[in-house]
C-alpha cells in the first residue's frame, strides 16, 4: 500500500494539536487542504481516524493506534532534522578523524587542542591507524578526513593536500658508539640490527625504497607495532631506528646518526573524499589543520610568555 507521506504529516499535526486551524498554521497550509488530506487518508485506510466535535478533532480508536506509530516516526524525523541543523553550526556535532601515529604526533595534537578550546561543544573521534588503514576508513565512510604521512596510494576518489614536511633521522643508543660523532654511510647500518614498523605500513615501504635507491637491501631485525615503540627499543640497545625529528624532543639518551645519504623528506597530508561535502565542524577542523604551522607558532609564543 502506497500512501502519500504528506497525508501522514497532516494527520500527525492534526492529532498532535487536536485542531485543524492550529495544525494548518503550523504547516503553513489551509483548512480545506487539510480536511481533504484527512479524508483521503481515511479513504485509503478504510476507516475513520477522527471524530469531528465542537472542541476540535478527536482521534477514533483506529486513529489512536495509527498515531502511536506515526508519532514515533515523526519525532525521530524531527530529532534528525534538529541534529542536522545543529551540525551546521560550531555549537554541537562530531568530527571523525582517521590519523596515522606520526601525523598525530607531528602535527595533529596541537591543532586538536586549539580546536577544542575554540569549539568545546564539538566532539572529536580519533581513530589511530596506519596510513593504509586510515585511507580505508575514509573510503568506507567511517571518517570525515584522514591525516596521514606519505607515501600514500593515489586514488581517483580522494583528494590529498600536503600540510607539513617531516624530517626523519636514523638514531641509536650510546651502546652503538661507533656510529656517533662521525658521518656514517648507509651501508654501514646493515652491520647492525635495524628496527622498523611492519611490512604492511607505508613507513616500511618508504625505507625499503630508500635503501633500494642506494642498491641496498632492507631487512629489519625487529618490527615495532607502533611508531612510539621504536625509541624505547633504541634506548634499550636493541638496534638502529628511524624516527621523525619531533619524536626526539624528550629522548636525551638517544643519538642521531649523521648519515652521508640524506633521508628523503616526507609530508603530513590531509585526505578527503572527492565530491563529499564536510560538515561545518569538519570543515573548520580541516581549515585549522591546513593552517597548522601558524597555530603551532601561536601556541609556542603563548607558552614562552607564560615561562617569562
Amino acid at each position: 500500500m502506497y500512501i502519500s507521506y504528506d497525508y501522514y504529516r497532516i494527520f500527525y499535526y492534526v492529532a498532535k494539536y487536536g485542531n485543524l486551524s492550529q495544525a494548518a498554521k503550523q504547516l503553513l497550509n489551509n483548512q480545506p487542504n487539510m480536511t481533504r488530506a484527512i479524508k483521503n487518508l481515511e479513504g485509503e485506510l478504510g476507516c475513520p481516524l477522527f471524530l469531528r466535535t465542537n472542541r476540535g478533532m478527536k482521534l477514533t480508536p483506529e486513529g489512536e493506534r495509527l498515531y502511536a506509530h506515526v508519532r514515533i516516526a515523526f519525532e525521530h524525523i524531527e530529532a534528525g532534522e534538529a541534529e542536522i541543523t545543529e551540525s551546521r553550526t560550531l555549537q554541537t556535532g562530531t568530527v571523525y578523524v582517521a590519523a596515522s601515529e606520526v601525523a598525530l604526533r607531528c602535527l595533529l595534537l596541537p591543532v586538536l587542542k586549539e580546536f577544542r578550546l575554540l569549539h568545546p561543544g564539538i566532539h572529536i573521534r580519533i581513530s589511530n591507524h596506519s596510513t593504509p588503514q586510515a585511507i580505508a576508513a575514509l573510503k568506507e565512510g567511517t571518517a570525515d578526513i584522514a591525516v596521514v604521512t606519505t607515501p600514500t596510494a593515489p586514488s581517483a576518489s580522494l583528494t590529498e593536500t600536503p600540510v607539513r614536511p617531516i624530517h626523519e633521522y636514523a638514531v641509536c643508543s650510546p651502546f652503538f658508539k661507533t656510529l656517533t660523532n662521525r658521518q656514517v654511510k648507509l651501508e654501514e647500518l646493515l652491520e647492525f640490527p635495524l628496527i622498523s614498523l611492519g611490512a604492511d605500513t607505508k613507513s616500511f615501504e618508504f625505507y625499503s625504497g630508500f635503501f633500494a635507491a642506494h642498491g641496498l637491501p632492507y631487512h629489519p631485525d625487529i618490527e615495532a607495532f607502533t611508531a612510539d615503540q621504536i625509541l624505547p627499543m633504541v634506548e634499550a640497545d636493541l638496534g638502529i631506528g628511524f624516527v621523525p625529528e619531533e619524536f626526539l624532543e624528550k629522548w636525551s639518551n638517544v643519538c642521531r646518526i649523521d648519515l652521508e645519504e640524506k633521508i628523503p623528506e616526507r609530508s603530513v597530508v590531509v585526505i578527503k573524499r572527492k565530491g563529499q561535502p564536510l560538515s561545518v565542524a569538519a570543515k573548520e577542523l580541516e581549515k585549522m589543520i591546513l593552517a597548522a604551522d601558524y597555530i603551532l607558532k601561536v601556541m609556542i609564543e603563548a607558552n614562552t610568555e607564560k615561562v617569562e
